[in-house]
């Protein structure tokens, strides 16, 4: 009863004039930003996140949340349209979304990924409310040695994020948290990294980073890319049938705990859920001929997957202080920013922020319903602007966004140089995502690592002996040995890196 009153006073805060103008303003750029291919719901969020620093914390979070999942509904659009998919957790609409345009059901389809992505959200956000009190009071009993150890899971997940390859992942995130401890240390203050140049004593500035990182490092890639032509797109009526819902509901349903399952994940993100809920949908089926050749099915199944673990992602993040995708990661920093401290105590110190972020949840939800089905012609015409004139606008933003937080032109610089590193990495193949996890899990990592050491005097004991450490060191050290060629060889259906099945 006393989470029904919590989520009763977030959504009576919702209800505002400012709070519904912001909802919706915010929605619909998520939407654009996922129309526009190139640009991603990572990139967005961190671009708000600058542009929200002086809102007030909840209406801040508010814009964020629904920019994140405006993005990756919007994606949607172009996958259907034009068979590219707006964001990489649209990929798999492409399959049947675009096959079913090409049968002249363009229209149908839409309204198909509409009732997808509302359904695999409005999933979501039940999960949600009941798990996120329930991780957190479980989470209360860790310590200093557990979160470090929770702290290293997150960047053994971030191997994950880079398919066959999971070093570049390790190593992208090993470098985060080499980013993450640049400037004084959190216990005795001494400055570490900083080559005596006093604006690094404080560090390097978490949004100036994640900025350029997905900003200026997503404007480098796309200006570099050959020159593509303006897209021209038409549609028909979107408005969904019952039809198609109901006889899918098992589906529905399917997907989107799949969707909330993977999103909980640490590091494996949206796409990846998208695609776990095709394919599970596919063997389930009775018309699995189908997929592929334009399965109402099939894209239903991947539009709840997708939008479903959006709302997953942020169990963790709530809950343990640990991110279950990129996009999550920015939103993590932005509450820490804005006041908040996600993690176990979150439950104890502010319970009633965990069913605010559940009801902009629901009422970003609503949004995308609200736009899906009566403002899809208008949006579209943002697909005619040439990307030469909407990339230098990002990178304005991206600059402004940068040097408006603390007014410093060494943020700026900071932007441009996290840019540039990641921009060359990403052509060397190294993902941007796990860099970004271990950036936000350094200052967790370091601090609870340190924090372990003066309590136990400087022993390591505690780090392996206490039940729960030891539980996690041991999931560490497994998702290591599974890296390892000659252990998955051993695996029943488990081909070694870099074989074929």
């Amino acid at each position: 009863m006393e989470g029904l009153t919590y989520l009763g006073n977030a959504l009576a805060a919702l209800a505002g004039p400012w709070q519904i103008a912001y909802a919706l303003g915010a929605t619909l750029a998520g939407i654009v930003i996922g129309l526009l291919p190139g640009l991603s719901a990572t990139l967005g969020v961190a671009l708000f996140t600058t542009l929200t620093v002086k809102m007030a914390p909840n209406d801040a979070i508010l814009v964020l949340i629904c920019v994140y999942v405006g993005a990756i509904y919007g994606g949607s659009r172009t996958a259907i349209l034009l068979n590219i998919p707006g964001t990489a957790a649209n990929a798999a609409a492409c399959l049947d979304g675009n096959m079913l345009a090409r049968q002249g059901k363009a229209g149908r389809a839409m309204g198909i990924a509409t009732t997808g992505s509302v359904a695999g959200s409005l999933i979501g956000v039940v999960a949600l409310a009941m798990f996120t009190p329930m991780l957190a009071e479980v989470a209360l009993s860790f310590g200093a040695f557990e979160f470090f150890w929770l702290g290293m899971v997150g960047v053994m997940m971030s191997g994950s994020l880079t398919g066959s390859n999971p070093i570049k992942g390790w190593l992208m995130g090993l470098l985060g948290i080499f980013v993450a401890t640049i400037g004084l240390d959190p216990i005795h203050a001494h400055p570490r990294f900083t080559f005596e140049q006093n604006a690094m004593t404080g560090g390097i500035g978490l949004i100036p980073a994640l900025v350029g990182a997905f900003g200026f490092a997503e404007i480098l890639t796309v200006m570099s890319d050959r020159k593509v032509a303006p897209i021209r797109s038409t549609t028909d009526s979107v408005l969904p049938r019952l039809r198609d819902v109901l006889q899918y509901w098992r589906t529905v349903i399917r997907s989107g705990l799949i969707g909330v399952f993977i999103g909980i994940l640490p590091g494996v993100g949206e796409d990846m859920a998208s695609w776990s809920s095709y394919a599970a949908a596919k063997r389930a089926s009775r018309e699995r001929d189908l997929f592929g050749k334009g399965s109402v099915e099939g894209l239903m199944a991947a539009e709840t997957g997708d939008n479903a673990a959006v709302p997953g992602a942020l169990i963790p993040a709530l809950a343990l202080g640990i991110p279950g995708s990129a996009p999550s990661a920015v939103l993590m920093a932005a509450m820490i920013i804005h006041g908040a401290q996600p993690g176990p105590m979150l439950m104890v110190n502010q319970p009633q922020y965990i069913y605010d972020v559940v009801g902009i949840t629901l009422v970003a939800t609503l949004a995308i319903l609200v736009f899906g089905l009566i403002l899809v012609r208008p949006i579209l015409w943002v697909l005619r602007v040439p990307r030469e004139i909407i990339m230098p606008i990002v990178f304005v933003l991206c600059v402004l966004g940068s040097y408006s937080i603390t007014q410093r032109l060494f943020d700026v610089w900071v932007m441009l140089a996290t840019g540039i590193v990641c921009y060359l990495l990403r052509r060397r193949g190294f993902p941007v995502a796990p860099f970004v996890l271990g950036l936000v899990l350094g200052d967790i990592i370091d601090k609870s690592l340190r924090r372990g050491m003066v309590l136990s005097d400087g022993s390591l004991e505690p780090f392996f002996t206490r039940p729960i450490s030891a539980v996690l060191a041991a999931l560490v050290v497994i998702m290591l040995l599974l890296q390892i060629p000659l252990v998955r060889r051993w695996l029943p259906g488990r081909p070694a890196a870099g074989e074929t099945t």
